[in-house]
């Protein structure tokens, strides 16, 4: 492959995707099939385009691209905010925004991104939608639950809410078949021995296949913590500052509150994690800092795999911890 010569930055909105690169300056297209057409008509053929992730407004724009074997990378917006604070810029617009995409990938030279597997999109969409299900279980099941306190004595309010609260049973009970069986068709190796895990039950190992892309995009159990923001941060400076240290929680809060959920189970039945926990508590370390703790000891035995698949035979050991 030639070496890259022309970088193209791509702010995606709903309706347009404003551009910006060295040879077309800035320019404005609209956000479907013959708008990228004329993008990459326009381009050169060595172009690498990059975008940020954009809710889902940028899929269409990158899976084009890619399926046209163009290079293509889709980074964190986090990244360029925090670019754009560095060189203090404060306007906020589309045609700024495609600028400093522009600059940045002129001056870091982003990786290029693969698309996830379909059964991962596809159980993605399902978690999304059963998650939506769920909370509205939850609003009914409470109110349900007022009704019942006050004493309410309309039945056919009561009764409606309980119809509703059962047709949501449903569908979340197929919901959850319908992942299971997607997970189990293409990664059943990796699913079942997930769930050999003490403290790892069935949602929590499918979800964390679906987050993590069957975790093939990690290398080291260092990444995968910091992906799902289970790192620590330290608040450090000088001899006056000292901060309470914490982890960083950035990522998805969902897989953290099932991995803290799964934790409470772990730290009876997983031996490495009741270990570490009883040496905390003992410590006088609070009870939420103990189980975070063992929490993060079950993320690593997930990803202490070998191959990504193939479990080590010290899965749990924890000697890499000091405590």
């Amino acid at each position: 492959m030639d070496k890259i010569t022309h970088y193209c930055g791509i702010d995606v909105s709903k309706d347009t995707i404003d551009v910006q690169s060295d040879q077309l300056g800035h320019k404005v297209y609209e956000n479907n099939g013959n708008g990228f057409r004329k993008l990459i008509k326009a381009s050169a053929p060595d172009t690498h385009y990059v975008m940020e992730a954009t809710g889902v407004y940028h899929e269409k724009l990158s899976h084009f691209l890619y399926h046209k074997r163009c290079l293509v990378s889709v980074l964190n917006p986090l990244i360029i905010k925090r670019f754009t604070q560095m060189h203090l810029r404060s306007t906020k617009t589309d045609k700024a925004d495609a600028e400093m995409i522009f600059k940045y990938a002129r001056h870091h030279h982003p990786a290029c991104w693969v698309p996830p597997a379909a059964y991962i999109e596809e159980c993605k969409d399902l978690n999304g939608v059963l998650s939506l299900l769920l909370k509205q279980r939850t609003a009914l099941m409470n109110k349900k639950h007022s009704l019942k306190s006050k004493g309410s004595k309309e039945a056919v309010t009561l009764k409606s809410v309980t119809q509703s609260i059962r047709s949501l049973n449903r569908q979340i009970e197929r919901l959850e078949e319908s992942m299971e069986q997607k997970i189990e068709e293409h990664e059943p190796e990796l699913y079942h021995r997930l769930k050999t895990i003490p403290g790892i039950g069935v949602k929590t190992a499918i979800f964390l296949i679906v987050i993590t892309n069957g975790f093939k995009q990690f290398e080291t159990s260092k990444q995968v913590s910091s992906y799902l923001g289970l790192s620590p941060s330290l608040r450090t400076s000088g001899s006056s500052v000292r901060g309470q240290s914490r982890i960083t929680k950035s990522g998805n809060n969902h897989i953290r509150n099932l991995l803290f959920l799964s934790s409470f189970t772990a730290s009876k039945y997983n031996p490495a994690c009741k270990s570490l926990y009883e040496r905390l508590t003992q410590k006088g370390k609070f009870l939420f800092f103990a189980c975070f703790l063992a929490q993060f000891i079950v993320c690593i035995s997930i990803f202490s795999l070998e191959d990504v698949k193939v479990f080590l035979k010290n899965i749990f050991s924890i000697s890499f911890i000091s405590c």
